[in-house]
């Protein structure tokens, strides 16, 4: 970019929430639950991004007006100055959610995630016996 800083407040907001399959469409999910993924994460879909050769910059500090506990967002470019594409495979946002949809379950950091759950769920319970009130 020769030196020069983007004006990143001109690109495209691309929340978390758009691709997240746990979500509804009310909710904010705004590609078809089939093609959405679990629970994806900014640094996850920046790191997509990058792979696509797509510009992005993150923002952790901002929050989704929806619900304002998720946490943080990426600003996207889809186009250059000049009107043409940065990536001429992705010619829209649409295009570029279900590009990113498909990448963040095989992202790296991804499987060492869902392999973290199945240990702790190995424990069973130290409980036995009857529940209810103790006889006195």
């Amino acid at each position: 970019m020769n030196g020069e800083v983007p004006d990143i407040k001109k690109w495209e907001v691309f929340y978390p929430v758009y691709i997240n399959s746990k979500k509804t469409v009310a909710e904010g999910r705004r590609i078809n639950l089939a093609k959405a993924c679990e629970n994806p994460t900014c640094v996850e879909i920046a790191d997509c991004c990058n792979h696509l050769k797509v510009p992005n910059a993150i923002e952790i500090d901002k929050a989704y007006p929806r619900d304002f506990m998720q946490r943080g967002r990426v600003r996207v470019q889809l186009k250059k100055e000049d009107g043409t594409l940065c990536n001429p495979v992705i010619p829209s946002r649409k295009q570029l959610m279900f590009q990113v949809a498909e990448l963040v379950p095989r992202h790296p950091g991804r499987a060492k995630k869902q392999e973290a759950p199945s240990i702790s769920s190995t424990a069973g319970s130290s409980k036995s016996g009857k529940g209810g009130r103790k006889k006195r």
